[in-house]
Parts: C-alpha cells; sequence; structure tokens
C-alpha cells in the first residue's frame, strides 16, 4: 500500500528534487500545490512495479514470510515449514522480486525437486557430466558442516586439486538442483535443501539426461 501511495503522489507532482522514495509523513510535510503541474499525469505499470519492489525489499524477511504463508499453502506447503529457513529462502529472493506473488516462481525449487530440465541449460550436460557427477556426490557425502560456505570451500578446493573447470561442475551441478540455471548463489540453495535432497536431485539428473 505504502508503494502504491507513494507512485500515487508523483503522478503530476514532486518536490523540485530528484527523489522519487517518500513516506506517507514526508509526503504530508512536502506537497505543495503549487508544483502539481497542469499536464495530463502518464500512468506507466512498469513504473508502479519498480516502486512496489523498492518498498518489497525494504521489508523485513518475518513479514514477507507471513505474507508468502498463504501462497505456500496453496501449492501444499501448510504445514512442517521452518519459519528460520522460509525466512531464509525469502532473504535470498527478495531482490529479484516486484510482488510477493512473483515469491512462488522465483522459489519453488527450494520446495520441490525438479521434474523436468531446462532443454538449453542441458546442452551443458556433456559425456562426462555423469562421472563428475558421481565424483561430486562422494565429495558432499563427506562434508558434515553443510554450511554454505563450508560446501563451498570444499567443492572448490576439490576442482582446483584436480583442475576441474568451473563450467564442468557448477552448470550441471545447478542443472541437478534447480532444473535451469537460474536461482540465487548455488551453495546456499544446497545448504537449505540439505545434504540428503542434494544428493537425490543430482542422482536423478544423472538417470535422467
Amino acid at each position: 500500500p505504502e508503494a502504491v501511495v507513494n507512485f500515487l503522489a508523483l503522478l503530476g507532482w514532486n518536490d523540485g528534487t530528484e527523489k522519487e522514495l517518500f513516506s506517507l509523513d514526508e509526503l504530508v510535510e512536502k506537497f505543495d500545490l503549487s508544483r502539481v503541474h497542469k499536464s495530463g499525469a502518464k500512468f506507466d505499470p512498469e513504473k508502479n512495479k519498480w516502486f512496489n519492489h523498492q518498498y518489497l525489499v525494504k521489508q523485513n524477511d518475518a513479514d514477507l514470510a507471513k505474507s508468502f504463508t498463504p501462497i505456500l499453502a496453496e501449492k501444499g506447503f501448510s504445514t512442517a515449514l521452518e519459519v528460520t529457513k522460509l525466512e531464509k529462502i525469502i532473504s535470498l529472493i527478495k531482490e529479484r522480486a516486484d510482488f510477493v506473488s512473483d515469491f512462488w516462481d522465483l522459489s519453488d525449487f527450494f520446495f520441490v525437486a525438479p521434474t523436468s530440465y531446462d532443454e538449453k541449460a542441458s546442452k551443458n550436460w556433456k559425456a562426462e557430466t555423469p562421472i563428475l557427477m558421481q565424483e561430486l556426490i562422494l565429495i558432499l557425502n563427506e562434508i558434515t558442516d553443510f554450511t554454505a560456505a563450508n560446501i563451498e570451500t570444499i567443492v572448490k578446493d576439490w576442482m582446483t586439486q584436480h583442475d576441474i573447470g568451473m563450467g564442468k561442475i557448477m552448470q550441471p551441478f545447478r542443472l541437478s538442483v534447480v532444473g535451469a540455471l537460474k536461482g540465487p548463489h548455488l551453495f546456499d540453495i544446497v545448504a537449505l535443501i540439505g545434504k540428503e535432497e542434494t544428493i537425490k536431485r543430482i542422482k536423478n539428473a544423472i538417470a535422467c539426461l
């Protein structure tokens, strides 16, 4: 609502500066009829999205998680969701969203394993990829501290020691976990879905691709 008020206030008015984001109190303080333009104002839906994005990213993750919960309930995820985990997911995706309604498309892979793989991205799956992914499974299996930073360090050290190029691992790894080459930092995703689910998804990709 605050974003809409801010957006509407600037249809045909400004305070004489380049500033675009105003709280309601600031608008009350600064508004002056003398600065209202006489020409017709243009309603720009894309600009409205921009305003909503600015306000959305400023909201705390707990409030956004509450707003996202009804959408998750519609998808069948109404119970057994850890609040801290959901807030972490929100923190990883909200910079890419304009509205809370965007959250599911930006985060579905956190909740559901991919059932198909992006055709264009699948071209990164080469003849040697299944062997490398099997080796990656062995590396992941040995990690006890399954946090994003630790997983990243161990996996990248393994790649460096064996002179394996980033593209040979990271793209197939993301494709296995997400189903496409999209989403936030891969190791954040992996840490959140957990070791067992990560390995399960890699095995499924090996079988399907």
